[in-house]
């Protein structure tokens, strides 16, 4: 068998684009294997995931997280919420490392799958060449959704997209050039399409922390849902969860998670044994050592979304009564804990790490929910969501049962349409506190947004056209060529 040197990406080893040419790497990463089996290509592809964390700028530049008016604490997340563009701050849980990060696993698939045409793309390599390809194409769709404008088939033929990366790299230089939204959504659907069929569950020691044919499924409704290919998306969801399984597969809220303690529910939340988690994903991050006491986070304020009256249910919601701390400086629903890895054993702090859950049941449920409000399926709709709501209320009964008069009384100046997507981001908001989902949504919707001072006297406004909506591409890449994101 062919014996292939390729550079293995390390944590200390930086993924950019510098130099007079477009550059991805600063150096030739030092450590080095060969890749020369198809068990060191499966085991290769345990890099071809972000270990990078988006939750920290995505969730502070959303509506979940809200003023609480204090400036005598760390404030990290502090420019994210002022939309303040984070460009050269190449540390865990900022836009630049996150960048950084994806590319590092863009290069880890494009290396496995390099190794794999060698050796002539034979059965002992599929299941590898199908997971390679569905994270490629993972990655890629989140770097072209928080670094370029939302798909629009009206505009995405021109608006920027981001390098789609297929070949590995051997030398310090390559050039690259951003594309198109357009052709990146297309790069995407080809790699997910080729890969889905090859991936087999059985390959895998720890299936949750892989593209399983569920987590490629389920992908695939979060990609059509952006692309607006709504059938597709109910396609897909029945595909993770066929007949009536996705109610077993939801968190147990109202019922197990509603007896857990604080830091039971915070182990179970992100482990691989909740059914709920779809794919999870290491990643190096302070996020859950700091999120309850970030200044930019669940405020007084915010923590109003969980009122009954607040949702069209009319009833609380049970992680409501999860919400913990005293007042609004911390805050928090028990979701992620912290993992140190110790730099040396004498070392009394190590790096932090989370574990990050990629992709849940309850998002292809909700993507299911709106697919079908789309396509005028009301009834499949509703069904969708009074599946969520018999997992989310206490004690519910039929009484709780959802309806179109539910929607629309809630939202009364809508269409029953609109009044049932509204429903259902209105549950997605709450069922992902802390996850940083709902800025996909806000900028998938041209959501407008207002971040609004503790004292009331300042006031910043995200209006649907505002550019600032579209995060700034790493100083390094602009350096190199690639054009900047209009400010």
């Amino acid at each position: 068998m062919k014996k292939n040197k390729i550079f293995i990406y390390i944590a200390a080893s930086s993924l950019i684009l510098a130099g007079g040419c477009n550059k991805f790497l600063d150096h030739q990463p030092d450590d080095r294997t060969e890749l020369n089996s198809a068990v060191k290509v499966a085991e290769l592809l345990a890099n071809a995931y972000p270990h990078g964390n988006y939750i920290a700028f995505a969730e502070a530049m959303s509506d979940n997280a809200g003023d609480k008016g204090t400036t005598t604490r760390v404030l990290p997340n502090a420019s994210p919420w002022n939309y303040i563009d984070q460009i050269d701050a190449d540390t865990e849980d900022t836009p630049p490392f996150y960048w950084n990060s994806c590319y590092k696993a863009i290069a880890a698939a494009n290396y496995a799958l390099e190794t794999i045409e060698k050796e002539g793309s034979t059965s002992e390599y599929s299941a590898s060449k199908g997971e390679a390809l569905v994270a490629r194409a993972y990655v890629h769709f989140m770097l072209v959704t928080l670094f370029a404008k939302a798909y629009d088939p009206a505009t995405a033929s021109t608006d920027p997209g981001i390098p789609y990366v297929t070949l590995p790299q051997r030398t310090v230089e390559g050039n690259y050039t951003r594309g198109t939204v357009a052709s990146v959504y297309e790069n995407i659907e080809k790699d997910l399409l080729e890969g889905l069929p090859l991936i087999r569950n059985e390959k895998y020691k720890v299936p949750k922390y892989h593209f399983t044919t569920q987590a490629a499924h389920a992908f695939a409704t979060r990609f059509y849902l952006f692309k607006r290919d709504y059938q597709k998306v109910i396609e897909h969801a029945n595909i993770v969860f066929p007949g009536n399984t996705i109610a077993d597969n939801l968190r147990p809220w109202n019922t197990v998670y509603n007896s857990l303690g604080y830091y039971e529910l915070q182990a179970l939340y992100t482990n691989a044994t909740e059914t709920a988690n779809l794919l999870l994903q290491e990643a190096a991050s302070y996020w859950g050592r700091n999120y309850p006491g970030y200044n930019y986070g669940l405020s007084s304020s915010v923590r109003l979304i969980f009122d009954r009256d607040k949702n069209p249910s009319g009833k609380a919601l049970a992680m409501s009564s999860k919400i913990y701390g005293a007042n609004d400086l911390v805050y928090n629903i028990p979701k992620f804990r912290e993992h140190s890895v110790k730099k040396t054993i004498s070392a009394n702090f190590g790096d932090g790490y989370n574990m990050v859950p990629l992709i849940t049941s309850e998002e292809v449920l909700f993507n299911r929910a709106e697919a079908n409000a789309m396509l005028d399926k009301n009834s499949e709709a509703i069904a969708d969501i009074d599946t969520y709501l018999s997992k989310r209320i206490v004690g519910y009964s039929s009484a709780d049962k959802f309806s179109e008069n539910k929607a629309a009384n809630f939202f009364p100046s809508l269409s029953v349409k609109d009044a049932l997507v509204g429903t259902v981001l209105n549950f997605k908001r709450q069922e992902f506190m802390h996850e940083g989902l709902r800025w996909l949504d806000i900028v998938r919707l041209k959501i407008p947004i207002e971040h609004v001072s503790a004292n009331g006297k300042e006031k910043i406004v995200l209006k649907s056209d505002d550019p600032r909506r579209v995060i700034q591409i790493p100083q390094e890449a602009v350096a190199a060529g690639l054009a900047a994101n209009p400010r």
